[in-house]
Protein backbone atom coordinates (compact mmCIF):
# COMPACT_ATOMS: atom_id res chain seq x y z
CA UNK A 1 0.00 0.00 0.00
CA UNK A 2 1.40 3.41 -1.00
CA UNK A 3 2.24 5.86 1.74
CA UNK A 4 0.14 9.01 1.45
CA UNK A 5 1.18 10.67 4.70
CA UNK A 6 4.49 12.41 3.98
CA UNK A 7 5.32 12.70 7.68
CA UNK A 8 4.87 8.95 8.13
CA UNK A 9 7.05 8.31 5.09
CA UNK A 10 9.83 10.52 6.41
CA UNK A 11 9.59 8.89 9.85
CA UNK A 12 10.01 5.48 8.25
CA UNK A 13 12.92 6.68 6.14
CA UNK A 14 14.70 8.05 9.21
CA UNK A 15 14.88 4.48 10.50
CA UNK A 16 16.81 3.55 7.36
CA UNK A 17 19.54 6.14 7.98
CA UNK A 18 22.65 5.05 9.90
CA UNK A 19 24.11 7.86 12.01
CA UNK A 20 27.47 8.70 13.59
CA UNK A 21 28.15 10.96 16.54
CA UNK A 22 31.61 12.30 17.33
CA UNK A 23 32.13 11.97 21.08
CA UNK A 24 34.36 14.17 23.24
CA UNK A 25 35.31 11.56 25.81
CA UNK A 26 37.36 13.62 28.25
CA UNK A 27 37.22 17.04 29.89
CA UNK A 28 40.33 18.35 28.11
CA UNK A 29 38.95 17.71 24.63
CA UNK A 30 35.60 19.14 25.66
CA UNK A 31 37.26 22.32 26.93
CA UNK A 32 39.16 22.67 23.64
CA UNK A 33 35.89 22.67 21.69
CA UNK A 34 34.35 25.38 23.88
CA UNK A 35 36.46 27.99 22.08
CA UNK A 36 34.03 27.71 19.17
CA UNK A 37 31.02 30.00 19.52
CA UNK A 38 28.66 27.51 17.83
CA UNK A 39 29.56 24.72 20.24
CA UNK A 40 26.59 25.09 22.56
CA UNK A 41 27.63 23.04 25.61
CA UNK A 42 29.39 24.42 28.69
CA UNK A 43 29.47 21.40 31.00
CA UNK A 44 31.04 18.06 30.11
CA UNK A 45 28.88 15.92 32.38
CA UNK A 46 25.71 17.50 31.02
CA UNK A 47 27.02 17.00 27.49
CA UNK A 48 27.58 13.28 28.11
CA UNK A 49 24.09 12.89 29.57
CA UNK A 50 22.57 14.54 26.51
CA UNK A 51 24.58 12.33 24.17
CA UNK A 52 23.47 9.21 26.02
CA UNK A 53 19.83 10.31 25.92
CA UNK A 54 20.09 10.90 22.19
CA UNK A 55 21.65 7.47 21.63
CA UNK A 56 18.90 5.77 23.63
CA UNK A 57 16.19 7.65 21.73
CA UNK A 58 17.64 6.69 18.34
CA UNK A 59 17.90 3.07 19.45
CA UNK A 60 14.27 3.02 20.62
CA UNK A 61 13.24 4.42 17.24
CA UNK A 62 15.04 1.59 15.49
CA UNK A 63 18.02 3.65 14.35
CA UNK A 64 21.63 2.47 14.27
CA UNK A 65 24.27 4.86 15.60
CA UNK A 66 28.04 4.57 15.54
CA UNK A 67 30.10 6.41 18.15
CA UNK A 68 33.39 7.92 16.96
CA UNK A 69 36.23 9.49 18.93
CA UNK A 70 36.25 13.25 18.23
CA UNK A 71 39.74 14.77 18.51
CA UNK A 72 39.75 18.61 18.53
CA UNK A 73 43.32 18.84 17.18
CA UNK A 74 42.56 16.53 14.28
CA UNK A 75 39.37 18.50 13.66
CA UNK A 76 41.26 21.79 13.45
CA UNK A 77 43.78 20.26 11.02
CA UNK A 78 40.96 18.81 8.93
CA UNK A 79 39.24 22.19 8.65
CA UNK A 80 42.51 23.92 7.74
CA UNK A 81 43.28 21.37 5.01
CA UNK A 82 39.74 21.45 3.61
CA UNK A 83 39.34 25.21 3.84
CA UNK A 84 36.39 24.93 6.24
CA UNK A 85 35.31 27.22 9.04
CA UNK A 86 35.91 25.22 12.26
CA UNK A 87 33.29 27.32 14.06
CA UNK A 88 30.44 25.93 11.96
CA UNK A 89 28.18 22.97 12.77
CA UNK A 90 28.36 21.84 9.12
CA UNK A 91 32.14 21.50 9.43
CA UNK A 92 31.79 19.32 12.53
CA UNK A 93 29.25 17.20 10.67
CA UNK A 94 31.61 16.70 7.71
CA UNK A 95 34.48 15.78 10.03
CA UNK A 96 32.28 13.29 11.88
CA UNK A 97 31.25 11.71 8.57
CA UNK A 98 34.95 11.34 7.76
CA UNK A 99 35.50 9.66 11.13
CA UNK A 100 32.74 7.18 10.36
CA UNK A 101 34.65 6.05 7.28
CA UNK A 102 38.26 6.18 8.47
CA UNK A 103 38.45 6.64 12.24
CA UNK A 104 38.02 4.42 15.30
CA UNK A 105 34.34 3.74 16.00
CA UNK A 106 32.13 1.42 18.03
CA UNK A 107 28.42 0.73 17.49
CA UNK A 108 26.01 1.89 20.17
CA UNK A 109 24.55 -1.28 21.68
CA UNK A 110 22.49 0.09 24.55
CA UNK A 111 25.22 0.11 27.16
CA UNK A 112 25.82 3.20 29.30
CA UNK A 113 28.49 5.54 27.95
CA UNK A 114 30.65 4.71 30.97
CA UNK A 115 30.96 1.17 29.60
CA UNK A 116 31.11 2.13 25.94
CA UNK A 117 33.83 4.79 26.15
CA UNK A 118 36.64 2.42 27.30
CA UNK A 119 35.95 0.24 24.24
CA UNK A 120 36.11 3.31 22.02
CA UNK A 121 39.40 4.44 23.57
CA UNK A 122 40.82 0.91 23.21
CA UNK A 123 39.80 0.87 19.55
CA UNK A 124 41.53 4.22 19.01
CA UNK A 125 44.68 2.93 20.72
CA UNK A 126 44.64 -0.22 18.59
CA UNK A 127 44.27 1.84 15.44
CA UNK A 128 47.11 4.18 16.43
CA UNK A 129 49.37 1.24 17.30
CA UNK A 130 48.73 -0.46 13.97
CA UNK A 131 49.22 2.76 11.99
CA UNK A 132 52.50 3.54 13.77
CA UNK A 133 53.84 0.01 13.29
CA UNK A 134 52.78 -0.09 9.64
CA UNK A 135 54.34 3.31 8.87
CA UNK A 136 57.59 2.42 10.63
CA UNK A 137 57.82 -0.91 8.81
CA UNK A 138 57.29 0.83 5.47
CA UNK A 139 60.20 3.15 6.22
CA UNK A 140 62.71 0.42 7.03
CA UNK A 141 63.70 0.23 3.37
CA UNK A 142 65.60 -2.55 1.63
CA UNK A 143 68.32 -4.82 2.98
CA UNK A 144 71.75 -3.48 2.04
CA UNK A 145 73.11 -6.99 1.47
CA UNK A 146 70.30 -8.71 -0.46
CA UNK A 147 67.98 -5.92 -1.57
CA UNK A 148 64.91 -7.51 0.05
CA UNK A 149 62.21 -5.23 1.45
CA UNK A 150 62.87 -5.49 5.21
CA UNK A 151 59.33 -4.64 6.31
CA UNK A 152 57.70 -7.10 3.92
CA UNK A 153 60.11 -9.87 4.88
CA UNK A 154 59.59 -9.21 8.59
CA UNK A 155 55.80 -9.33 8.17
CA UNK A 156 56.01 -12.69 6.38
CA UNK A 157 58.30 -13.98 9.11
CA UNK A 158 55.98 -12.73 11.86
CA UNK A 159 52.99 -14.38 10.16
CA UNK A 160 54.80 -17.73 10.06
CA UNK A 161 55.85 -17.43 13.71
CA UNK A 162 52.32 -16.59 14.83
CA UNK A 163 50.95 -19.68 13.07
CA UNK A 164 53.58 -21.86 14.77
CA UNK A 165 52.80 -20.35 18.19
CA UNK A 166 49.07 -21.01 17.78
CA UNK A 167 49.60 -24.50 16.35
CA UNK A 168 51.67 -25.61 19.34
CA UNK A 169 49.21 -24.26 21.92
CA UNK A 170 46.70 -27.10 21.66
CA UNK A 171 42.92 -26.75 21.92
CA UNK A 172 41.14 -24.27 24.17
CA UNK A 173 41.17 -20.52 24.64
CA UNK A 174 44.38 -18.67 23.84
CA UNK A 175 45.22 -15.08 24.71
CA UNK A 176 48.43 -13.60 23.32
CA UNK A 177 50.07 -10.24 24.01
CA UNK A 178 52.98 -8.91 21.95
CA UNK A 179 54.92 -5.91 23.27
CA UNK A 180 57.63 -4.01 21.41
CA UNK A 181 59.53 -1.02 22.85
CA UNK A 182 59.04 2.17 20.83
CA UNK A 183 59.15 5.92 21.35
CA UNK A 184 57.40 7.43 23.22
CA UNK A 185 55.51 4.34 24.49
CA UNK A 186 55.74 0.57 24.16
CA UNK A 187 53.53 -0.84 21.43
CA UNK A 188 51.16 -3.55 22.63
CA UNK A 189 48.91 -5.81 20.55
CA UNK A 190 46.57 -8.52 21.84
CA UNK A 191 45.05 -11.51 20.08
CA UNK A 192 42.41 -14.00 21.21
CA UNK A 193 41.91 -17.39 19.61
CA UNK A 194 39.56 -20.26 20.36
CA UNK A 195 38.13 -23.33 18.68
CA UNK A 196 34.99 -23.39 16.58
CA UNK A 197 32.35 -26.16 16.75
CA UNK A 198 34.18 -28.03 13.99
CA UNK A 199 37.51 -27.82 15.81
CA UNK A 200 39.03 -25.15 13.55
CA UNK A 201 40.86 -22.23 15.09
CA UNK A 202 38.98 -18.92 15.21
CA UNK A 203 40.73 -15.55 15.36
CA UNK A 204 39.64 -12.02 14.66
CA UNK A 205 41.29 -10.99 11.39
CA UNK A 206 41.77 -7.39 12.53
CA UNK A 207 43.45 -8.47 15.78
CA UNK A 208 45.65 -10.94 13.88
CA UNK A 209 46.76 -8.22 11.46
CA UNK A 210 47.62 -5.81 14.27
CA UNK A 211 49.44 -8.49 16.26
CA UNK A 212 51.46 -9.61 13.24
CA UNK A 213 52.38 -6.05 12.34
CA UNK A 214 53.68 -5.25 15.84
CA UNK A 215 55.63 -8.53 15.95
CA UNK A 216 57.05 -7.77 12.49
CA UNK A 217 58.25 -4.37 13.71
CA UNK A 218 60.01 -6.08 16.61
CA UNK A 219 61.73 -8.49 14.22
CA UNK A 220 62.69 -5.80 11.72
CA UNK A 221 64.21 -3.55 14.39
CA UNK A 222 65.79 -6.36 16.46
CA UNK A 223 63.72 -5.15 19.40
CA UNK A 224 63.89 -6.37 22.98
CA UNK A 225 60.16 -7.16 22.87
CA UNK A 226 58.38 -10.44 23.23
CA UNK A 227 55.19 -12.51 23.35
CA UNK A 228 53.32 -13.82 26.39
CA UNK A 229 50.56 -16.38 25.94
CA UNK A 230 47.89 -17.72 28.27
CA UNK A 231 46.02 -20.88 27.41
CA UNK A 232 43.13 -22.56 29.14
CA UNK A 233 40.44 -25.16 28.69
CA UNK A 234 37.29 -25.78 30.78
CA UNK A 235 38.15 -27.81 33.87
CA UNK A 236 41.88 -27.55 33.26
CA UNK A 237 44.76 -25.45 34.58
CA UNK A 238 45.65 -22.25 32.78
CA UNK A 239 49.19 -22.17 31.43
CA UNK A 240 51.24 -18.98 30.95
CA UNK A 241 54.44 -18.93 28.94
CA UNK A 242 56.26 -16.77 26.44
CA UNK A 243 59.15 -15.87 24.19
CA UNK A 244 61.51 -12.92 23.77
CA UNK A 245 62.31 -11.57 20.34
CA UNK A 246 65.88 -12.55 19.60
CA UNK A 247 67.46 -11.79 16.28
CA UNK A 248 65.01 -12.82 13.57
CA UNK A 249 63.04 -15.27 15.71
CA UNK A 250 61.69 -16.12 19.14
CA UNK A 251 63.64 -17.42 22.12
CA UNK A 252 61.70 -19.22 24.89
CA UNK A 253 61.43 -17.65 28.31
CA UNK A 254 62.14 -19.85 31.30
CA UNK A 255 59.38 -20.65 33.77
CA UNK A 256 61.11 -18.38 36.30
CA UNK A 257 61.20 -15.47 33.85
CA UNK A 258 57.51 -15.86 33.10
CA UNK A 259 56.69 -16.05 36.81
CA UNK A 260 58.73 -12.89 37.52
CA UNK A 261 57.02 -11.02 34.68
CA UNK A 262 53.51 -11.95 35.82
CA UNK A 263 54.09 -11.61 39.54
CA UNK A 264 55.87 -8.24 39.62
CA UNK A 265 54.06 -4.91 39.63
CA UNK A 266 55.28 -3.08 36.51
CA UNK A 267 55.08 0.35 38.19
CA UNK A 268 56.34 -0.31 41.72
CA UNK A 269 58.45 -3.44 41.24
CA UNK A 270 56.68 -5.07 44.20
CA UNK A 271 55.86 -8.75 44.17
CA UNK A 272 52.27 -9.70 43.31
CA UNK A 273 50.81 -12.98 44.61
CA UNK A 274 50.54 -15.58 41.83
CA UNK A 275 47.09 -16.61 40.66
CA UNK A 276 45.79 -19.91 41.94
CA UNK A 277 45.20 -22.54 39.28
CA UNK A 278 47.79 -21.03 36.93
CA UNK A 279 50.94 -22.82 35.80
CA UNK A 280 53.82 -20.49 34.90
CA UNK A 281 55.93 -22.60 32.62
CA UNK A 282 58.35 -22.81 29.71
CA UNK A 283 56.70 -22.70 26.27
CA UNK A 284 56.29 -25.70 23.99
CA UNK A 285 58.93 -26.25 21.33
CA UNK A 286 58.07 -24.37 18.16
CA UNK A 287 59.80 -27.08 16.18
CA UNK A 288 62.13 -26.79 13.24
CA UNK A 289 61.55 -23.35 11.81
CA UNK A 290 61.11 -22.68 8.14
CA UNK A 291 62.33 -19.52 6.53
CA UNK A 292 65.46 -17.40 6.80
CA UNK A 293 66.15 -17.67 10.52
CA UNK A 294 69.75 -16.65 10.01
CA UNK A 295 69.02 -13.88 7.54
CA UNK A 296 70.44 -10.59 8.81
CA UNK A 297 68.94 -7.25 7.83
Amino acid sequence: MALTDHRTARRILRREIAGTIGLLTDEQDFTAMRRYRTFAFDDHDSYLRQVEALLRTRALQGGHTTVALFDPEEYAEYCADAGLDPDAPASRTRFTAELAATGPTVPYDGRPLGELVPDLVDEALRRATWEYATTTLARTGDCASCGEDIGRAAFARASALLVRVLDTAGPGERHLVCSVPAAPETLVAALRADDGPDGTRRVDEGEALEFTTVLALGLATRSAGGIVMRTGAPGGTDRVYGWRIRGYGLEPLTAGEVFDAYCTDAETGDLVPPESGVDYCAPPDLGEEDGPTGHAH
